[in-house]
């Protein structure tokens, strides 16, 4: 009984210390939580080439917070694609009220995510871009979970995109520590990391060990991410992010 006492209060303490980053995240009032969806920002926010006057093709992958109250824990992630000489951007992700979840659409490529501004994780343009849309296209349509949507501990819209990338040799995202789903491996417990410079292993998505050149060391425990990058000093926790240096930002 005792043991089993002891065991109980280790979780409880574990857990508490993983939900401190999202409560302050919460409690410092830096993701929007109250408006209706449709009436919050939706705008560009001006990061991404004009397509009109940029004929070269682009690759841009962005990050923001997740609606509402989710944003103190995880973020959005979505992958925009222009062809060379296209005059609109492509954005590939999942919905989670959409049934298949996969929509690919044309859109505005860095739009704020219902209120929180948008993140640039990633920008290929030119030759590789265009070798590495069609290969992008290909991988969206055959993600193997496209009926099915869990916010914990995935599959999810990150666990879509880094199946995505994992599957387009030469797309390498190093993505944040708060994109939840991301460690969300499928038809196994192995594979790369998404930077493309590491491997990780995962027990469908809810405790795992990342360890790479450009995520640096990261413990998935619960699904929420905690960990050090060494070649770009900074912490990373759960909720709050990555604190230190920013990280390179791939791209050709």
């Amino acid at each position: 009984m005792k043991t089993l006492l002891r065991w109980l209060l280790s979780m409880a303490a574990l857990c508490a210390l993983l939900m401190i980053g999202p409560v302050w995240i919460l409690a410092s009032n830096q993701v929007v939580t109250d408006g209706h969806w449709s009436t919050l920002d939706r705008s560009s926010a001006g990061i991404a080439p004009d397509p009109v006057s940029n004929a070269e093709a682009v690759i841009q992958v962005y990050s923001a917070r997740a609606y509402s109250w989710r944003g103190a824990f995880g973020e959005h992630i979505w992958i925009a694609t222009k062809q060379a000489n296209a005059d609109s951007y492509r954005l590939h992700q999942v919905l989670s009220w959409r049934r298949p979840t996969v929509v690919s659409s044309i859109d505005t490529p860095d739009r704020s995510w219902f209120g929180n501004p948008p993140t640039l994780l990633a920008d290929y343009r030119g030759d590789l871009a265009t070798q590495m849309i069609p290969q992008i296209e290909a991988a969206a349509a055959n993600y193997p979970q496209a009926d099915l949507y869990r916010v914990w501990p995935g599959p999810n819209s990150n666990s879509f995109i880094a199946w995505v990338i994992r599957e387009v040799p030469g797309f390498e995202v190093a993505l944040p520590v708060t994109a939840i789903g991301k460690d969300y491996i499928f038809n196994g417990v192995f594979a790369p990391a998404p930077s493309g410079t590491g491997y990780q292993l995962s027990l469908g998505g809810v405790a795992g060990i990342m360890l790479a050149r450009e995520e640096g060391i990261e413990v998935n425990l619960l699904g929420l991410s905690f960990g050090i990058d060494v070649m770009h000093p900074a912490l990373k926790l759960p909720g709050v992010g990555r604190l230190g240096m920013p990280i390179r930002e791939p791209g050709h």
